[in-house]
């Protein structure tokens, strides 16, 4: 019994090998809390052909590291796809739309932190400055 009551001491202060001793201190039926599911964000740009290199250098080179400065206040992943074609259904994507955009973040609120950054004021325009239409589809989606 003095055993159980250490370990129940030891996952309340934070200290335990793995999960044994945080599961020992649960109350029996106590339900653990629910993980917050992500969000993505999808952007499908039409990328001028003929800047396409400029975009990418410019993802690689100056977006992305940018992005990734966010770890460990909400960014998780990001990344520039190239559309290859549509397989099956429709309806078929816009004329132009050759990228999509996809950042991951832990939640909405703290992508909106990022979105309103200076940082991000600085390196968002220099992908936009190669879309051809700035009317592009951008869809929130909830990770379920």
């Amino acid at each position: 019994m003095q055993r159980r009551n250490l370990l129940k001491l030891l996952a309340l202060a934070g200290i335990g090998a793995g999960t044994g001793a945080a599961t020992a201190a649960m109350p029996q039926g106590a339900a653990k809390p629910a993980a917050r599911k992500p969000i993505v964000l999808y952007c499908d740009l039409a990328i001028d052909p003929a800047r396409e290199a400029e975009m990418l250098d410019h993802f690689h080179r100056r977006f992305r590291p940018a992005a990734e400065s966010y770890r460990g206040r909400g960014f998780l992943d990001l990344k520039m796809l190239k559309l290859r074609n549509v397989i099956q259904g429709g309806p078929a994507l816009a004329p132009g739309i050759n990228y999509r955009f996809q950042l991951t973040y832990e939640s909405e609120e703290q992508r909106q932190v990022w979105a309103g950054s200076d940082l991000h004021q600085q390196v968002w325009p220099l992908i936009e400055n190669t879309v051809l239409n700035r009317d592009y589809l951008v869809l929130l989606t909830d990770a379920v």
